[in-house]
């Protein structure tokens, strides 16, 4: 009974919340002096024809470095307390179709060249690092419920996810050293807006971004996938 009644004054709380917020908001007309600023320099200033990447990038750099390290932690923690010893091979699968095998081994390719594209476009169209790196992990989920017993090479993933964090840090500190800050894009040439060739950084900064989040959320598969196979060795082994 004490419970229940919590949980409906914790409800009629936030409802209150919602109330009071919806009551006092008012629907902006026209855009602040920070949006403003973006909107009417960031082309010019960073070369990149997607506003919106360039500002993520340099402008909000800072910010996007903390959602990468958080992803990193993240998968750090899962990968450390998921960890399990592996022991044999023997794992009960049900053995996959030759139409999930045959089109998945036409598929794959095409998958990770999608995400490199999203990536390596990224200051040209809607996309980026994040979303390329999303992508290229989806190729893994392909892989592994086409094949279960796929090994999973997790030295590479994690040998390329800190290179690309390093690398990714790295360049930052060259803006400081070459240009106006850190994360500053004018290290190289911003060039023409709209050209693959442009926008100085961005396209290297998200092609790491890239890889990273790739290779990080690819190593979170990996270790549920580990899991799940010993989980399902343990079975086996208790129905003997």
């Amino acid at each position: 009974m004490i419970r229940s009644l919590g949980i409906v004054l914790t409800l009629i709380g936030v409802a209150f919340l919602f109330f009071s917020l919806f009551q006092v908001y008012e629907t902006p007309l026209e855009l602040n002096e920070s949006a403003s600023y973006y909107a009417a320099n960031t082309a010019e200033e960073t070369g990149s024809a997607n506003l919106v990447s360039a500002i993520v990038v340099t402008y909000r750099g800072l910010d996007t470095l903390g959602e990468v390290t958080i992803l990193f932690l993240t998968s750090s923690i899962i990968s450390y307390l998921l960890k399990t010893k592996k022991e044999g091979s023997l794992r009960r699968f049900r053995e996959s179709s030759e139409l999930l095998k045959t089109a998945s081994a036409l598929l794959l390719p095409f998958i990770i060249l999608l995400g490199v594209f999203i990536f390596v476009h990224g200051h040209l169209s809607p996309g980026g690092g994040f979303q390329g790196g999303a992508v290229l992990a989806s190729a893994l989920v392909l892989l592994l419920v086409t094949d279960p017993l796929y090994a999973v090479q997790s030295r590479l993933l994690s040998l390329i996810e800190s290179s690309s964090g390093f690398l990714y840090v790295l360049l930052g500190l060259s803006g400081l050293l070459f240009a106006g800050g850190f994360l500053d894009n004018r290290v190289l040439p911003t060039g023409r807006v709209g050209e693959l060739f442009s926008a100085g950084l961005i396209p290297l900064i998200y092609i790491l971004i890239g890889l990273k989040v790739g290779t990080e959320l690819s190593n979170l598969l990996s270790v549920f996938h580990s899991v799940q196979g010993h989980e399902l060795k343990e079975d086996e082994g208790g129905m003997r």
